[in-house]
């Protein structure tokens, strides 16, 4: 394997990784709110 390869493949781990810690630890829901509130606003409903 090529060195590029293997840092990507280093940084799609650990991408994967830092996604499941926060959606095992419940940050999932907070960032869905913020990101439908910051949508209502751009539309100009919230």
């Amino acid at each position: 394997m090529d060195r590029k390869r293997i840092i990507r493949i280093a940084i799609i781990t650990a991408g994967l990784g830092c996604v499941i810690f926060g959606v095992n630890k419940g940050d999932y829901n907070d960032i869905m709110n913020k990101a439908v509130r910051i949508c209502y606003e751009c539309i100009g409903i919230g």
